[in-house]
């Protein structure tokens, strides 16, 4: 993206009908952390990569708790992501010492997508530059949502975002389907698998991501360090045996193709020797006709 004269403020539209400082917003997303979002009937799992500004700092961290029974994955400006934590928080915090019991996601999401929406249509403002996967459980079961700079929220059986996050996106699309079935370990699993394949060096530890998980039968938990490390090794132990099958989908593949083109080449020269049959005919009854 290039800068421009319709770019300078939030309240400046192209002709094209677009508003950059929002897309810019959206931008500063894609370049964030990878963090992935995923439910079954039971239970929904956040998943996230830390990274780690310099070799001497630590990992930052992605996954923030809101309440027993909801987190947040957060993927572009952190300290943006901090201010909606906080406020999330509050939110929850208020409702339960008005009403006495947990906040009904959507009601929290639709108002973190209004909160996002006023730094949209004021000059004096700036939309937030960070994404919101919001993990949780209420009377209505799993959900997992998505809030976008723009201020826009949508539900997604399962989400990625940040760095690189179009490849894990594939591996969701390949996997939703067995989603809704899965039971908690396996939901974890392919949360993983999903991290694994939005990295482009390096390989997935339990030092450098994070997992959530929330249910209704289960508070919202996250697992780091050593709690994370079974689950690492578990999906160490399978790629193998993935990497094994692809292949063999491959060469399977391959067989049936090679296959088709003999059984192509096998008609072409039927139909060559037929033609050259009639050519000799021909050329027999031409000197009985002279």
């Amino acid at each position: 993206m290039f800068r421009n004269q319709y770019d300078q403020d939030v309240t400046t539209w192209s002709p094209q009908g677009r508003i950059f400082q929002i897309e810019y917003a959206m931008e500063a997303v894609k370049q964030g952390s990878a963090a992935v979002g995923l439910k079954s009937g039971e239970h929904a799992v956040l998943a996230t990569i830390k990274r780690a500004p310099s070799d001497l700092s630590s990992y930052q961290r992605k996954i923030f708790k809101i309440d027993d029974h909801m987190g947040i994955a957060i993927s572009g400006l952190t300290a943006d992501g901090r201010i909606l934590c906080r406020y999330m928080r509050n939110e929850c915090l208020n409702h339960r010492f008005v009403y006495d019991s947990p906040m009904p996601l959507g009601r929290l999401v639709r108002q973190v997508a209004d909160k996002a929406q006023l730094g949209t249509q004021r000059s004096w403002k700036r939309p937030y530059g960070v994404g919101l996967i919001v993990a949780g459980h209420d009377e209505s079961g799993p959900h997992i949502f998505y809030n976008c700079p723009s201020g826009n929220y949508y539900d997604y059986k399962a989400f990625a975002m940040g760095a690189r996050s179009q490849a894990a996106k594939t591996y969701l699309e390949r996997q939703f389907e067995t989603f809704a079935a899965a039971s908690l370990d396996d939901l974890v699993k392919h949360a993983l698998h999903a991290l694994q394949a939005s990295l482009q060096d390096g390989e997935l530890t339990e030092k450098n991501c994070s997992v959530a998980v929330v249910g209704g039968d289960m508070p919202f938990t996250l697992l780091e360090d050593d709690s994370l490390a079974p689950y690492i090794a578990a999906i160490k132990e399978e790629e193998p045996a993935a990497a094994a099958g692809m292949e063999a989908e491959g060469a399977a593949a391959e067989g049936d193709a090679a296959a088709g083109e003999g059984g192509a080449a096998g008609e072409g020269e039927q139909q060559q020797e037929q033609q050259g049959g009639g050519g000799g005919d021909d050329g027999g009854e031409a000197p009985m006709e002279q």
